[in-house]
């Protein structure tokens, strides 16, 4: 894995790269990096004044309230250096036709393309005895490519839920699409 960061290219190797559950302590930092994504690939389908003024409390409190209860939940975070530099959040038994629910998946930017979205998204799947589906925006093709890559099927198309239950959160009406893996073991072998 390389990586531009400080001016530097260096390559980070998965002996430097830490995966683990994360836990009530980690909300402040998931939800700085899940408001910074958002901000980087929501942009134009989510209100500019949601992603810049109200994301970040509203993802704080979101994430203090996912990582305190846990129950039918997994968060896997991805550190380097003492830093969260990705996040995969799994709701188990979603859906009772797709499986569980990869509700979040995100990856630091300048440590994209290295590998950690795809070790993520393996750990995610680990001993899931269903398949394994998650939502994608309309206008995020390079993630629709990524899950692509990794043996996703797209599926059916739906307008995207405002943030909150709040449309006015939204830019008029954006879609997704759903990705699944009726086979979740095909996700552990890419990685």
């Amino acid at each position: 894995m390389t990586r531009a960061a400080s001016g530097t290219n260096r390559r980070v190797t998965d002996s430097e790269l830490r995966f683990r559950l994360a836990g009530a302590d980690d909300a402040a930092a998931v939800a700085e990096l899940h408001s910074d994504s958002w901000r980087r690939h929501y942009r134009g389908a989510y209100a500019d004044a949601f992603l810049d003024d109200e994301s970040p409390e509203y993802l704080g409190a979101m994430w203090a309230k996912r990582l305190a209860a846990r129950e039918g939940t997994r968060t896997t975070i991805a550190e380097y250096d003492g830093k969260l530099v990705g996040l995969s959040h799994l709701m188990l038994d979603a859906d009772p036709k797709f499986g569980a629910l990869v509700d979040n998946l995100h990856v630091r930017a300048p440590l994209k393309r290295q590998g950690i979205g795809t070790k993520l998204l393996a750990l995610t799947a680990e001993d899931l005895q269903s398949g394994i589906y998650l939502w994608v925006l309309e206008q995020n093709t390079a993630a629709q490519g990524f899950y692509e890559a990794r043996g996703g099927i797209r599926g059916d198309r739906q307008p995207v839920p405002p943030p909150g239950g709040e449309p006015r959160r939204l830019n008029g009406t954006p879609a997704c699409f759903r990705y699944y893996w009726p086979d979740p073991s095909v996700l552990v072998a890419t990685a």
